[in-house]
C-alpha cells in the first residue's frame, strides 16, 4: 500500500478526505499495523487529526418542527450541496417548499430515525430545535388522547347543549376547552377534581400559556355546565370565580380609512361583501349566512336571521349599498346563499372572507392589524359620533345588554377632538 506524504504541522486540505467516509480511519489504522510499536503514538494524533477535519468538513443538516400549509412537518435545512440533496431525496414523500426554503416530510414518531439513516454517513444532523419543539408538543394537552370515560361524558354533555338548543359554535367551543381540562387531568377520576384542581389548570396551563381572560372565562362556564351534569363531584360549582374582565377597547377605524379599504377593491363581490359588512355593522356569520330573500329592497331592511343567541333583528339598508347589491345579483346570480363561493349553492368560505379584507387593507398601504370585526366596531362608533341614539345603535347591533353598547362612547373621538390641552396655553 503507498502511503502518501505527510508534512508534520503542514496544512491539510479537507477535499482529499470529504468523501473518504470509514476510509480515512481505515487508512491510518493499517498504517499503525504497517509500521513499528514505536510510532503508534505520533501516528494515533495524526489520525485525530484527520478524522476532526474529516466531521468539520461534513454539512450541518438542521431539523426543525414546524408547521407548513396547516400540517405538521420536519423541515430539513442545509446550505446547497447535490450530494445531500441526492441522498435526501431518498427519503418517502420528501418535498420542497419555496416558501420555506427548505426541504420537509411530514411529521410522524420516527421521521427523524428515517432522516439519520440517510443522511448521517454524509452530514451532522442538528435536532435541538425539532427535540425543543416536540417535547413542547407532547407535554401540551391537545395533543394526548382521551380515556374512555372522559370522551363519553363529553358525548352526553354535547347532547345535553343540543337538547338546550345551544348554538353549534357555542357547543363547540365548550367542547373543545372542556376536553382540553379533561386532558390535564386524564389521570385522575372526574368525581375527584376538586376547585384546587381548576385553580391549579387556571394557574399552570392558562396563565403559563399566556392565553386571554376571556378563554379562562369560557372554561369556567364550560367546567360549571358540565359538573351539573356529573354526579358525585366534589367541585363547588359556587366557589368557582371567574377572571377579572379587561377592560379594552374596541379598535376603530375612521372613515377614511374604511374607504381606502373599501376602494382599493376591484372585485365586485368582495367590495359589496366588506361593504355590507361596515354599512350594516354585521357579524362574520351575519354576512356570510344572508339569503337573497332577506334583502327587502321596497323598505331598504334587510332581516339578520338567527344571529348571536338565536335571535332576529332588522337593520336598514343604505340606498348606495342597495345599487351596488343589484349589480352584484346581476352579474353573479346567486342561488341559495346571497354570497356563494366557487362552487354554487355552498356559502362562501369564512378564510377566504378573511383574506380578502387582508389583500384590501395592503393595497390601502394601512398598516394595521386590522380584522372583519373593525369594520362592526367602526360602525357602531360612527354612529355614535353622528349622534345616534345608544338605544337605537343597541338593536341595530343586536346587543343584549346596553352596557356593552356604552363601550364605543369611550371610542368616539369626536367630543375629545374639541377639549383644549392646557399645554396649548403654555
Amino acid at each position: 500500500m503507498v502511503i502518501p506524504n505527510y508534512i508534520p504541522n503542514a496544512p491539510l486540505n479537507p477535499d482529499n478526505y470529504r468523501d473518504a467516509g470509514g476510509l480515512v480511519p481505515f487508512f491510518w489504522d493499517y498504517y499503525i499495523l504497517s509500521f513499528g510499536i514505536n510510532q503508534i503514538t505520533s501516528v494515533f494524533f495524526l489520525n485525530c487529526r484527520l478524522n476532526l477535519i474529516y466531521l468539520q468538513c461534513m454539512q450541518t443538516v438542521i431539523l426543525n418542527l414546524i408547521k407548513h400549509q396547516g400540517k405538521e412537518v420536519v423541515q430539513i435545512k442545509f446550505p446547497f450541496d447535490p450530494q445531500l440533496i441526492n441522498e435526501i431525496k431518498k427519503l418517502e414523500s420528501i418535498n420542497w417548499s419555496n416558501t420555506q426554503k427548505a426541504w420537509y416530510i411530514p411529521y410522524h414518531a420516527s421521521a427523524v430515525k428515517e432522516i439519520k439513516e440517510i443522511i448521517a454517513p454524509f452530514a451532522n444532523v442538528e435536532t435541538k430545535l425539532f427535540d425543543e419543539k416536540e417535547s413542547k408538543k407532547n407535554a401540551d394537552p391537545k395533543n394526548k388522547e382521551l380515556g374512555t370515560e372522559a370522551r363519553q361524558k363529553i358525548i352526553k354533555f354535547k347532547n345535553w347543549m343540543q337538547s338546550k338548543r345551544y348554538s353549534e359554535s357555542t357547543i363547540k367551543t365548550y367542547t373543545e376547552a372542556l376536553k382540553i381540562f379533561l386532558l390535564y387531568y386524564q389521570s385522575k377520576p372526574l368525581a375527584d377534581i376538586t376547585n384546587d384542581d381548576l385553580l391549579r389548570f387556571n394557574n399552570d396551563y392558562i396563565l403559563k400559556k399566556q392565553l386571554s381572560s376571556s378563554y379562562q372565562n369560557q372554561i369556567v362556564n364550560c367546567v360549571k355546565l358540565f359538573f351539573q351534569t356529573v354526579e358525585n363531584t366534589k367541585l363547588k360549582l359556587d366557589l368557582v370565580h371567574r377572571p377579572r374582565r379587561e377592560k379594552k377597547l374596541p379598535n376603530v377605524l375612521s372613515k377614511e380609512e374604511v374607504k381606502l379599504i373599501l376602494y382599493a377593491l376591484t372585485n365586485t363581490k368582495h367590495r359589496v361583501m366588506l361593504s355590507l359588512t361596515y354599512g350594516c355593522g354585521l357579524r362574520r356569520g351575519e354576512l356570510l349566512n344572508l339569503k337573497p330573500k332577506d334583502i327587502d329592497s321596497k323598505r331598504n331592511l334587510i332581516t339578520i336571521k338567527q344571529a348571536k343567541g338565536k335571535e332576529d333583528r332588522i337593520v336598514p339598508l343604505s340606498e348606495k349599498i342597495l345599487l351596488m347589491l343589484r349589480e352584484y345579483f346581476l352579474a353573479y346570480q346567486p342561488k341559495v346563499w346571497l354570497f356563494e363561493g366557487q362552487v354554487a349553492g355552498m356559502p362562501y368560505d369564512e378564510r377566504s372572507l378573511a383574506n380578502v379584507l387582508k389583500r384590501a387593507v395592503m393595497q390601502a398601504k394601512l398598516n394595521k392589524p386590522i380584522s372583519l370585526h373593525w369594520l362592526r366596531h367602526s360602525y357602531a362608533t360612527h354612529l355614535v359620533e353622528s349622534g345616534t341614539d345608544l338605544r337605537y345603535i343597541q338593536e341595530l347591533l343586536g346587543h343584549k345588554s346596553s352596557k356593552t353598547t356604552q363601550i364605543y362612547t369611550h371610542v368616539s373621538t369626536k367630543n375629545l377632538q374639541n377639549i383644549k390641552s392646557p399645554f396649548d396655553d403654555l
